[in-house]
């Protein structure tokens, strides 16, 4: 999703800086642009990173949160510290990013924008990836008052997205059937495609969102059928 994120930001004039653990992942097509190591749960290591991006662009506009994920686990077989490590990258990975940039940004002029990635699953029951929901639903409400803390001269927001497809998609919903079976239980008949959410990116960065902040942009293709109307009987069900 970061790379489909990139794509979108550099296509409309952008200089997008890629941070990774490491950038032996990197499409061909990414590899000419500028690339920092670093592992995002190290407060220490992002203080590092802000410092080398100003040091080589001498500003930073904006910002995105990309680094996430969960793998599945049951609330009841996962240990303790499987689940506070999906809240460190999560959600306390994410303040650091965002606190870093803030105190760059605030000494901006234009000040700047930062968009955390978040998710449906932050919004509703995520069965199998709890842990992964609750920090969800913790980076939008941290979004909010971040919003509050941060204004005027620096925007946050979330794009809380439904299901995307990407190289790890299998993961999670297994084949190329399973992915379209998931597919088919979106009204827009479709799983999101990274430059989906990159279009949405794009547009809380740009000038074009100058008023909005603390908002979450929700991209999921309509949501989700409820499932009651499958279950109902009567002849108006949908």
């Amino acid at each position: 999703m970061g790379a489909g994120i990139t794509r979108v930001l550099g296509s409309l004039g952008a200089r997008p800086v890629i941070c990774g653990r490491n950038a032996d992942n990197l499409a061909d097509d990414l590899r000419d642009l500028d690339f920092v190591s670093c592992d995002v749960r190290d407060a220490d290591a992002v203080e590092a990173m802000m410092d080398e991006i100003t040091g080589r662009a001498g500003r930073i506009d904006g910002v995105v949160n990309n680094a996430g994920g969960s793998p599945f686990a049951l609330a009841a077989d996962a240990s303790v510290r499987f689940a506070s490590k999906i809240v460190d990258l999560n959600l306390l990975a994410p303040l650091a990013v965002a606190r870093a940039a803030n105190a760059v940004m605030q000494t901006q002029p234009d000040g700047g924008a930062i968009v955390n990635i978040s998710s449906v699953s932050g919004h509703r029951p995520s069965p199998g990836t709890s842990a992964y929901g609750a920090a969800k639903a913790g980076l939008d409400n941290l979004m909010s008052s971040l919003a509050v803390e941060w204004a005027p001269r620096v925007r946050v927001n979330s794009v809380v997205a439904g299901p995307v497809v990407t190289e790890q998609s299998h993961l999670h919903y297994g084949d190329d059937a399973g992915v379209a079976a998931v597919g088919e239980t979106i009204p827009m008949g479709r799983m999101a495609t990274p430059a989906d959410v990159g279009n949405a990116v794009a547009f809380l960065l740009s000038p074009l969102a100058g008023y909005i902040s603390g908002s979450t942009l929700t991209v999921h293709g309509g949501g989700e059928k409820p499932a009651f109307l499958d279950a109902a009987t009567a002849g108006n069900a949908v």
